[in-house]
């Protein structure tokens, strides 16, 4: 029987060491591209917000996250792909509000998803974000709804007449529900303020599900090459609905969703009922 130590079996190998030093690589000049990007562009922002309108501030905006998230591609080699587009209105059809419901893994599908959307988005953020140099400053001259998460009364408040204005101007609110990302092949809390919020407003919820932390997880500015699965999900009416239910046939929707497009992440086939 062989009295070799078990650890010098598992060390990694020379090609998995330079793998990782080459993703390192990659992501430092990515962070590299996000800081010399973004910078010029918040300023522009700055400079045109006293003149421009809500709309086009918001294009404006959406031209730096499209640059980011194709950064992220040439740089780190992340794709994507998008199935279910037709589940939310198109860019010619003003009135088709819904409220955006997606899984939260990363800052990619932060970044990805106003870009891939044909209508304007208002984000339903903490207000410390606010705050981040040149990023948060520009973010803060556009029409969303920032939040102090410590008065939950007066958020919840806050998002309930926020969020039907801009339903009615033709703006989709999104909000992730289980609030912060989680990691790949888990479950946080799903809480019920996109649904309460699609209640009182009558409008329909529109499930997303992401796999994004296959490549860019939480937590880390480390991203690995891949492909991100974007799923859209029919729109669920939300009119007259019990907010706490219909938020449990969010959650379920979404939760099956991830086990199909990422088996491999979930130790368990378990779904929510």
């Amino acid at each position: 029987m062989s009295t070799a130590p078990r650890a010098a079996a598992a060390a990694p190998s020379p090609a998995s060491l330079a793998l990782k030093g080459w993703t390192a690589l990659r992501s430092l000049l990515f962070v590299a591209w996000l800081v010399a990007t973004v910078v010029p562009w918040a300023l522009a922002v700055l400079a045109m917000a006293p003149f421009a309108g809500s709309t086009r501030l918001y294009w404006a905006c959406v031209g730096w996250l499209r640059v980011a998230i194709w950064g992220c591609r040439l740089i780190c080699g992340v794709r994507w792909r998008v199935a279910g587009l037709e589940h939310v209105p198109t860019a010619a059809d003003a009135k088709g509000a819904v409220l955006l419901a997606p899984k939260h893994q990363s800052a990619w599908e932060t970044f990805a998803l106003p870009m891939l959307m044909p209508h304007p988005l208002a984000y339903v953020f903490k207000r410390e974000l606010l705050y981040i140099p040149f990023f948060g400053w520009a973010m803060g001259r556009l029409d969303m709804i920032h939040i102090d998460r410590s008065k939950r009364a007066e958020a919840w408040a806050k998002v309930a007449e926020q969020g039907r204005r801009l339903f009615s101007e033709g703006v989709w609110v999104i909000m992730f529900p289980e609030g912060t990302r989680t990691p790949r092949g888990s479950q946080g809390a799903y809480k019920t303020g996109a649904s309460r919020l699609a209640v009182a407003t009558g409008v329909p919820i529109v499930p997303i599900a992401v796999t994004s932390a296959r490549c860019w997880p939480r937590k880390t500015f480390l991203v690995r090459p891949g492909v991100v699965d974007v799923s859209i999900g029919p729109p669920i009416a939300a009119a007259g609905r019990d907010a706490d239910e219909l938020m449990r046939e969010v959650e379920a929707w979404i939760e099956a969703e991830m086990r199909r497009l990422d088996p491999e992440a979930y130790t368990s086939t378990s779904v929510p009922a």
